[in-house]
């Protein structure tokens, strides 16, 4: 799977996955609570790097190849309390959640794929609209920080600030399987695993695994919120299974419900044995899916 690299939160979704791959999900069943414990806990640890670590790759000398090896997802992985949620956990020490974005995913005749997401961010953007051209310039400088002590993501002239916007795509024995993407800020590498795990582990189609209830994890440490120190608390879709959300209040997870705010999915994905391409819409919202 590739996603976009830092300035970006792409390899979030990575890290989670990383960490995820000790784990059998499938045996423990789609969206029990064993499974929906493990997941929590793993975008919670991929989080606490996402807050410390990612910037400016060109002024933030931070090991990348490290965070996204094995041996450093194994380590993440054995921090998990499989019997109790995390209420603080720490980035690892090696040696938006508002705004209105679209996902856009394409392919040609000839099996080009283009997997685009974009933002103007918070509001409209700056406000700022170029002169006869009709775009506006957006306003991610906002996610800098001006925080004195060595923040990878605090502001200096002619640095890329921290963005949430990630388009994604899959290879499957080497060659290219999926294009797709999944809206919504912090919601994004939780959204990108959960749907990886949908269609890996769990076997679901492309249009089930976009449709499937989602769960979000909220208040870890962010670029510009204080480190979290309750745990912070997890929303689920009405599909989650009552007995899996009672069954984690019991491992101390803070559990709420929310009608909304799981992201919005487009997938193409490319099928070998039929040589045809599927498509998947989000049902959460306006995406539409359409062949030629």
């Amino acid at each position: 799977m590739f996603e976009l690299p830092p300035n970006g939160q792409g390899i979030a979704a990575l890290q989670m996955l990383n960490i995820l791959e000790g784990y059998d999900l499938r045996g423990m069943g789609w969206n029990s609570p064993e499974a929906l414990h493990v997941m929590i806990e793993a975008k919670k640890l991929a989080f606490e790097d996402r807050a410390k670590f990612y910037g400016d790759p060109e002024f933030s000398d931070f090991p990348l190849d490290w965070l996204l090896s094995k041996e450093y997802a194994a380590e993440r992985r054995a921090l998990i309390d499989l019997n109790r949620a995390a209420s603080r956990v720490d980035a690892g020490n090696p040696a938006l959640q508002q705004g209105a974005t679209i996902y856009l995913t394409t392919v040609d005749s000839e099996g080009n794929m283009v997997s685009l997401i974009q933002s103007n961010y918070r509001g409209m953007g700056s406000g700022v609209m170029v002169p006869g051209q009709g775009f506006g310039f957006q306003d991610r400088g906002e996610m800098f920080v001006f925080d004195p002590r060595d923040h990878a993501n605090v502001y200096a002239p002619g640095k890329r600030p921290f963005h949430t916007i990630i388009p994604a795509f899959v290879m499957k024995d080497g060659q290219p399987w999926m294009s797709f993407g999944l809206m919504g800020g912090a919601m994004q590498p939780q959204g990108h695993a959960q749907i990886v795990m949908n269609l890996v582990d769990f076997d679901m189609n492309l249009q089930e695994a976009g449709d499937a209830a989602r769960w979000q994890h909220h208040g870890s440490t962010d670029y510009d919120t204080p480190k979290m120190e309750d745990g912070g608390y997890v929303t689920t879709e009405s599909g989650i299974p009552f007995e899996s959300v009672r069954a984690l209040e019991k491992l101390r997870h803070d559990m709420r419900t929310d009608t909304g705010g799981y992201g919005g999915y487009q997938a193409i994905r490319w099928d070998a044995e039929n040589k045809v391409f599927i498509g998947a819409t989000e049902s959460r919202k306006d995406g539409h899916a359409v062949g030629y």
